[in-house]
């Protein structure tokens, strides 16, 4: 599994919207601090405008805010808005595995074992807590001697 383009930069707009929660953010203010292209964004913020994951306010001074609190979204939840499955292996995308070879597949359990981890890191690690980490970093290169 490789996380494309898309995600990684629909995780970065997400964590730029929580950074200024309760904030309007103008799309083209995100893709200057994140240096994505503007048309990239638009494409991205359809998706999670569309799930419910931010909201827009139209006009003048308009912008894009999160729906909910940052604490309310996992990785995951928007990797797969995105990306869709995060499985490793087609044969576990769908909830029943139709591979013909799935009851004798030996690999299958490696598999498994890696979807399974998988998907408990991005679903433990919230918005909230990389807002944190985001702090924990600009601590760091604001330390002066």
């Amino acid at each position: 599994m490789k996380i494309s383009t898309k995600g990684r930069y629909a995780l970065r707009l997400m964590l730029d919207l929580a950074m200024e929660e309760k904030q309007i953010v103008r799309l083209k203010d995100v893709a200057q601090r994140q240096e994505i292209s503007m048309k990239y964004l638009e494409q991205i913020i359809s998706v999670l405008q569309k799930c419910g994951y931010v909201k827009s306010l139209r006009g003048p001074g308009g912008g894009y805010t999160l729906a909910k609190s940052p604490k309310d979204y996992t990785v995951g939840m928007i990797l797969r808005q995105i990306e869709g499955s995060l499985a490793p292996v087609a044969c576990l995308e769908h909830e029943e595995n139709t591979c013909s070879r799935n009851l004798e597949c030996v690999t299958l359990i490696f598999w498994k074992k890696l979807y399974d981890a998988i998907n408990e890191v991005v679903d433990q690690v919230t918005l909230a807590d990389m807002l944190e980490w985001q702090k924990e970093i600009q601590g760091k290169m604001d330390y002066v001697i």
